[in-house]
């Protein structure tokens, strides 16, 4: 069984409370957290020990968590869960988008919370939980043809899911968290690059936005606009010109696939439009309004 990865915490929230509880919370789950109150104590303490995650409460005084969470991404890449309001759905789009890794909704589950900072962290560490558990899996001296094989298989999969990858001019390296566009190394958070990455091994193939949370994120339940969010700011990084994007394209009725040679994004209706389930926008206006709103999905609970 696969141990949950450790890292330094920090912990940014006004509210004494839930500063307490969450920072307790992740204590026993063997993290070391740090805790600020406001935005500038955040920043101090992050100039002065660089956090491996930052959960960021979004309505702090004086400067609020979207701008913290900008001042921390000009320092270098760092994952930022984002704290929330329940029904906010603006502000969680917002969070995403000035690079947010995740958001939890308040009122919220410790327990959960844990989950998502344990997610974020073995993610942006690379896939499979660092370099040593092939070569552990590989060690292990289980008898039995059958565990070989298993092992044998595990190994396989585990060296795919490492494996550079490249389509057409989009360029991925797990191992090394890179990627790339031609020559051009590509700024993306853990979130981005993890789900270019998979449509990257999969090419052509139109995926739901409920098989991209599932198969990306390893999550079965959350709002559906996170993906579409996530697709959204992809989509600048990666394409010419993000408002007729020609790789990442809509498949109206299911939702993304990456472009191959097969499949040129040809038609505008399909190109600018999000992952719509119904009859696709007529005008410009509406096409931008689906686009940003998203639908809707479960609450988090």
């Amino acid at each position: 069984m696969q141990t949950p990865p450790s890292g330094h915490v920090l912990v940014v929230d006004d509210d004494p409370t839930v500063a307490e509880v969450v920072a307790g919370y992740l204590d026993r789950a063997g993290h070391t957290v740090d805790r600020a109150e406001t935005g500038p104590e955040a920043l101090e303490r992050a100039a002065a020990r660089r956090p491996d995650l930052v959960v960021l409460d979004l309505m702090l005084p004086g400067m609020d968590g979207l701008e913290v969470c900008r001042r921390l991404r000009e320092k270098g890449p760092v994952p930022v869960i984002m704290l929330t309001a329940l029904g906010d759905e603006n502000d969680r789009v917002l969070g995403l988008e000035v690079g947010a890794d995740d958001y939890v909704t308040k009122p919220f589950s410790p327990r959960e919370l844990v989950l998502r900072v344990e997610s974020v962290l073995r993610r942006s560490r690379g896939a499979g939980g660092g370099a040593g558990e092939p070569a552990r899996a590989g060690q292990a001296g289980v008898t039995g043809q059958a565990g070989d094989t298993g092992q044998a298989a595990a190994a396989v999969e585990s060296a795919r899911a490492e494996a550079p990858v490249r389509v057409a001019e989009l360029t991925v390296d797990p191992r090394a968290r890179l990627a790339a566009k031609g020559d051009t190394e590509l700024n993306l958070t853990v979130r981005e690059f993890d789900l270019l990455a998979h449509l990257l091994r999969h090419p052509a193939r139109a995926f739901t936005r409920e098989e991209l949370m599932r198969e990306v994120w390893g999550w079965d339940f959350g709002d559906l606009s996170t993906v579409t969010v996530h697709v959204r700011r992809l989509r600048a990084k990666i394409e010419d010109d993000p408002a007729r994007p020609r790789l990442i394209q809509t498949v109206w009725g299911v939702g993304y696939r990456l472009a191959s040679g097969d499949h040129p994004a040809t038609d505008a209706r399909q190109a600018t439009g999000d992952a719509a389930t119904g009859p696709a926008p007529q005008d410009a206006a509406s096409r931008q309004a689906s686009q940003d709103a998203g639908p809707a999905g479960a609450r988090e609970g």
